[in-house]
């Protein structure tokens, strides 16, 4: 997907959102601060409309610019900890009950809202309530069954802290039948995703065959093909399965998939805002398990 300006809001509240997890805004000097930095995100924003890039490499050079502005690499540095925690917590109270592909692929979906600073989606307060109803309500696209029997050799591309907590059941679940799984986190920090010391703390390495970054240092939302190592594109040329997390890798790889030979992606999300949802096809607040073959 290309970024059009019906995003930018909501982009814009996630930059602002990270300043003040930094700055102190009852000082004056620093309100102004945040003010100045979201304006020229905004400027940056305009300036990068007509470049042919997917919205995830825009996005990241905003977010980069922003933290160089409030001189932080890390502003949700103590939410993904928390998060993290949070999950491991519900992940024991109900893990034993994830028994198939899908109550695995369907947890680590609802982890999926573990996304902050966003005006098109609130995180709620009672993620474990939450957590329960959602299941119940089970996918709102169901393509588990093509998805599972592909799973042989998976390129697994996790999005946020917290719900990597929820992709290493799923992981897990299918090492235990067999396939070989290749887990992709991030190079550097950026906004709530989960990073190489996130994978390793909660132990994904463990279960993975592989762990990968998808940048070398350079923080950077969804995936850039262009960014990632030699030895990560062999094991996506001999993938017989892509599964995407979250909207920023869909928004990455629906752009790549057209210019490019890549294997079936499984795209495993909820759907948080309007322009996903109208590229879809779907209401927005889905849940899914979409494959792309």
């Amino acid at each position: 997907m290309r970024i059009r300006e019906v995003c930018f809001g909501c982009l814009l509240t996630r930059i602002e959102y990270e300043c003040r997890l930094v700055l102190d805004c009852s000082n004056p000097e620093n309100e102004k601060r945040v003010q100045n930095v979201v304006g020229i995100c905004r400027d940056e924003l305009k300036r990068g409309l007509s470049e042919n890039i997917p919205s995830p490499e825009l996005s990241s050079r905003v977010h980069r610019l922003a933290c160089r502005m409030i001189e932080h690499i890390d502003p949700y540095v103590e939410i993904k900890e928390r998060t993290n925690i949070e999950a491991e917590k519900l992940l024991a109270e109900v893990g034993g009950s994830l028994k198939t592909f899908r109550d695995c692929a369907l947890a680590a979906v609802i982890g999926n809202t573990l996304d902050f600073g966003s005006k098109e989606h609130v995180v709620t307060d009672d993620f474990t309530g939450f957590f329960k109803d959602e299941f119940r309500k089970g996918f709102s696209v169901d393509d588990c069954d093509r998805i599972e029997r592909l799973a042989a050799r998976t390129v697994f591309l996790c999005d946020n802290c917290g719900e990597i907590v929820f992709d290493r059941k799923l992981v897990e679940y299918l090492k235990n039948k067999g396939c070989r799984v290749t887990v992709v986190v991030k190079g550097a920090p950026i906004i709530n995703d989960a990073t190489m010391s996130d994978a390793v703390k909660l132990g994904m390495d463990k279960v993975a065959d592989a762990v990968y970054t998808s940048t070398d240092g350079i923080p950077e939302v969804g995936f850039n093909i262009r960014m990632i190592s030699d030895e990560l594109k062999e094991e996506i040329s001999k993938a017989t399965l892509i599964v995407s997390k979250g909207m920023a890798n869909y928004e990455s790889l629906s752009e790549y998939k057209k210019v490019m030979k890549l294997p079936p992606v499984a795209y495993l999300m909820m759907v948080k805002c309007a322009p996903i949802a109208e590229d879809i096809g779907i209401e927005k607040g889905s849940r899914i398990a979409y494959l792309t073959e």
